[in-house]
Formats: C-alpha cells, sequence, structure tokens
C-alpha cells in the first residue's frame, strides 16, 4: 500500500519514538476495512515500538486509535489517512510516541489549562489541502490535554453521517456535538475560539512592545518577503497576520514559480514561514489590523491597531494585505453557503459526486474548477457574465473536450435556489434581457479577488476597485507607508510578483529610514 521511498522514511521517523505506541483498530468485513488492515500492519512492520490491536470496540467501523501503550485515550482516525491526511496520520503517531508538538510553551500551557471536557469530531476530505491544519491541531491537543479528544472523519467513508449532518463542505468540526466551526483554523484561532479571555492576553503583551523601524501588515508571499528583506538591512522588523501564506494556503497545485517545477500551497507558506523565522523577526500571529494612524509628520510613528484592542507603532509600515474570495453578492449565496455554496473545488468537490453543479466564472481559476469537477460530478455548467471566456487557451481546449460541461456566456448569475437546507438551483440573466432556471445542487464561486483594504478607508489612496494606489517604488499617498502584493495596484496578482513586491517595499521603507530624520516619537494613546 505504501510506497518504498515513504516506508524508507518512516521507518525513519519511527526510530524517533520515545514510548511504544498501539494502533487499536475498530474493524469489520468491507472492503475499506481490509485497506485499513493492511495500511496499519504495514506501519507497524517497520518499528518494534509500534503493535497493532483489532480489539477496537469504536461504533464507526473501520476507525483505528493511535494511542501510548498503556494510555485509555488517543488520537483517532475514522479514515484511511493517506492523501493530505497521511501527515496528519504521522504527526499522530510521532506525537502519541513522546515527540513534542511544534506549539510555544505558552500555547502548551493554555492547552492544558482549558476546563471541562472537549469530544472533536473533524470531517474531511483526503483531496482537502485546507484540512490537515485543523486535525493537526486538534490531534495535538488531544495528545497534550487527556480531556481533549479528536476523530478525523472521512466524509466519503461514512456518507450517512454526511448526509444527517447535511455536511457539504470541509473541513467542518463539531464540538460535543454542535457545530463548532467550518474552514481551515490553525492552534491559535482554535484556542481563541476555546478560550474567551486569549484576546484579551494578547493585547496586554503587545502593550508595551517597542516601536519598530518596520511593520509589516501581512505573512503572505508579499509580507514574508518584506520581512526577510527589512531583517537583512538590520532594521527592528515586526510582521503581523493571521497566518502565514495567506491565499496561498488555500492554493492546491502551483507549478508557475520560477526555480520550482511543482509543489502545493501549503507547503509554499510553510517554506515562506521557515525563511522567515531564520532571521529577526518579531511575529505577532493571529492578529488583524483593524486602523491605521499615519504619523503626524515624517520620520514620526505610524500607529497602526489591532482588532485585539493592542496598537503597535513603527517609523515605517509595509501594507501586505493580500485579498480575498469575491463573492457573487446575489440573493441565496450567503443563505447556503456551506450547504450547496462553495469556494474551493478541491477541498468540496468530493461532495458532490454524481451531482450537478455549477462554477460561476470564467478566468483560469473558474475553467480549472470546472475541469476538476468534471471527473467526480455528474454534469457541470460554467457561466460567464461575459461575451466570452478569459482563461488560458489551453484551459479552454480541454474545458471544451469534456462531454459534461455547458459553457454559458453572457450569464449573469442573480441568485441562488434552495429549499432551506440545501441548493436546488441557479437563476441567471442572459444575453436575451430574460431570466434562465438551471437545476443543480452545488454553485462553485471562482469569480477573481478583492484587496482586504477596508480598514484603510480614509487614510492611504485606494482606486476604485479598493486596491492600494502605489507608485514604482510601493509608496503609498502616505510618506513612510508602503505597500505590496494582491492589495496594490500592482497589475497581475501573481505568487512571484508579490514577492518581488515585497522585496522593492522592504528596500524603499530602508532608503527612507535613512534619508528622513527621526521627528520626535509619539505614540497613539491606547
Amino acid at each position: 500500500m505504501l510506497q518504498d521511498t515513504i516506508k524508507t522514511q518512516l521507518k525513519a521517523y519511527l526510530a524517533d519514538l520515545a514510548h511504544p505506541v498501539v494502533l487499536e483498530a475498530s474493524l469489520d468485513s468491507s472492503p475499506k476495512s481490509r485497506e485499513m488492515h493492511e495500511l496499519l500492519h504495514e506501519v507497524a512492520a517497520l518499528s518494534d515500538r509500534v503493535q497493532v490491536s483489532e480489539q477496537g470496540e469504536a461504533t464507526r467501523r473501520p476507525s483505528f486509535v493511535i494511542r501510548r501503550d498503556g494510555a485509555k485515550t488517543g488520537v483517532t482516525f475514522a479514515a484511511i489517512p493517506m492523501g493530505h491526511e497521511f501527515t496528519s496520520f504521522v504527526l499522530a503517531l510521532l506525537q502519541a510516541g513522546g515527540h513534542p508538538p511544534k506549539f510555544t510553551d505558552d500555547q502548551i500551557a493554555q492547552i492544558r489549562a482549558l476546563p471541562g471536557h472537549y469530544n472533536f469530531e473533524t470531517y474531511v476530505s483526503l483531496s482537502c489541502q485546507n484540512c490537515p491544519d485543523v486535525v493537526q491541531a486538534l490531534n495535538a491537543m488531544s495528545v497534550i490535554n487527556p480531556n481533549i479528544h479528536n476523530v478525523t472523519i472521512d466524509g466519503g467513508l461514512f456518507q450517512d453521517e454526511v448526509t444527517a449532518r447535511n455536511i457539504m463542505s470541509v473541513p467542518q468540526v463539531y464540538l460535543n456535538g454542535e457545530l463548532f466551526d467550518t474552514g481551515r483554523m490553525d492552534i491559535t484561532q482554535i484556542l481563541a475560539r476555546l478560550d474567551a479571555n486569549a484576546p484579551k492576553r494578547a493585547a496586554e503583551q503587545l502593550r508595551n512592545v517597542a516601536p519598530f523601524d518596520v511593520l509589516i501588515i501581512g505573512s503572505g508571499p508579499a509580507g514574508a518577503s518584506a520581512a526577510i528583506y527589512a531583517a537583512r538591512k538590520g532594521l527592528r522588523t515586526g510582521l503581523v497576520g493571521e497566518r502565514f501564506g495567506g491565499q496561498v494556503m488555500d492554493t492546491e497545485g502551483i507549478e508557475n514559480f520560477i526555480s520550482v517545477k511543482e509543489t502545493e500551497g501549503p507547503k509554499l507558506a510553510a517554506a515562506l514561514e521557515a525563511h522567515v523565522r531564520q532571521y529577526d523577526v518579531e511575529i505577532i500571529p493571529a492578529q488583524r489590523a483593524a486602523e491605521l494612524f499615519p504619523a503626524v509628520k515624517p520620520g514620526g510613528l505610524h500607529g497602526v491597531a489591532l482588532e485585539s484592542g493592542a496598537i503597535l507603532h513603527s517609523r515605517t509600515v509595509i501594507l501586505a494585505t493580500g485579498a480575498h474570495w469575491r463573492h457573487l453578492g446575489v440573493p441565496g449565496e450567503e443563505e447556503y453557503r456551506n450547504r450547496g455554496v462553495a469556494y474551493c473545488p478541491h477541498c468540496d468537490g468530493p461532495f458532490y459526486k454524481g451531482k450537478r453543479v455549477a462554477v460561476a466564472g470564467g478566468g483560469n481559476s473558474g475553467v480549472e474548477a470546472a475541469i476538476d469537477l468534471a471527473g467526480i460530478v455528474a454534469h457541470v455548467t460554467l457561466l460567464q457574465r461575459g461575451s466570452h471566456l478569459k482563461a488560458d487557451k489551453v484551459l479552454q481546449d480541454k474545458l471544451h473536450s469534456l462531454p459534461n460541461v455547458t459553457v454559458l456566456t453572457e450569464a449573469l448569475t442573480t441568485r441562488v435556489e434552495g429549499n432551506g437546507r440545501n441548493v436546488t438551483g441557479l437563476t441567471y440573466r442572459g444575453g436575451d434581457g430574460a431570466d434562465h432556471h438551471v437545476d443543480l445542487e452545488g454553485v462553485f464561486v471562482q469569480i477573481g479577488l478583492l484587496p482586504n483594504t477596508d480598514w484603510l478607508k480614509g487614510t492611504v489612496r485606494l482606486n476604485d476597485f479598493g486596491e492600494i494606489v502605489v507608485d514604482d517604488h510601493g509608496a503609498t499617498s502616505v510618506p513612510g507607508v508602503f505597500a505590496a502584493g494582491d492589495a496594490t495596484t500592482t497589475p497581475y496578482k501573481q505568487i512571484v510578483i508579490a514577492i518581488g513586491d515585497g522585496a522593492k517595499a522592504a528596500l524603499s521603507a530602508f532608503d527612507y529610514l535613512i534619508r528622513v530624520p527621526v521627528a520626535e516619537e509619539k505614540r497613539v494613546p491606547a
């Protein structure tokens, strides 16, 4: 089942187990149980510290628990953890065997101090690149705190549960039987949900942070690049971001990042973070900027207020806040979000197997989504509001070769229809000016991006699309404030361009700092 190269790597990892580990399986006579049996025994054969027990009593079958020998609880997979979840499986093995999770000391203490009992159920699909972050965080928490338990459930393996809970988007997490959240979350975001005092403590910790030379808002490719270039100049550098990688984390395959033939978004995001952490950069994670207070005069201190209530100060600021998926903005979209309206075909496509779906958007993202979905669903209707598709010709040729795809141009989506529970159809206005209806069970929205700049209105100059207006040095309309990446007027929203933009903004900030005298420091009052 496992390739020889993977077995060799896994055997090396398992050599580091400090404690014996038991893989306790609950199986039946189904083909999937036989498949799980094969996987677990292959893994156990790689280390004398791993053994398999088939005496599990779980009601979900097939499933298995990874637990330290002698322990009563462990990490549970109601899944055959291949695909994107194989790394989650390996990490759970190592952590159950004594390998410490990569959490900060504060995070570990916070996890141990959580009161009460937490029973998480995390529904995933094995093709979902967003799911492992959630699974790995919850699994590690359950290793640290015995009152926390997480079971990872492959939605494709337990269709009855998926149907009963009306799950049409992953990752979807239940806590003690109630919906906890949907979508990608990291450990900081999960703890903020569980610990009501976490934001207040975070703000307190930031209250007395000394002013920076360069403060970067955003930790995507542009922000990471700016941080590295600023730190290499010896500048006191701060980096504020909700999650490393930004949109990159939601990107399945990347094949146009120069010098890297192909990679995946989460892998590139992890590489960006690792590179930044090699330098003296003060990283302020899981924070969102709320307001910018420009310096009163050049050389003075700018203030950036965070949603947590903290205010940071810096002589220069680099805005690298990126963008987010544009929504249709039509009736029914929000009502049926995650109940038939989706934004990630890779994550949620498997839940529409054999169904009829639509893709809104005729650019590269929309056409790629339609091609991917055509291999899973019964039929795809692609709607493009303009007179022609905007995707690359090679993608259009592939799309038109597929027998279960219908392309509608001059088709403006006006309403998502539903029955109160799920999506049942879509209404669009055609080139003839009339409304037309399509019966379907899912709508995938792929109509471009909007810059994350609402919080900047009234401070820096924005264009009609909300993009930050920058000159050829990345300077904004406010002296000492620079911007980079997808949030700006720089054309062509590409990873490689954002990285170059970030470097340019950092070099421009350095040039500003060495040329503009330091003005009297004046902090924005907290």
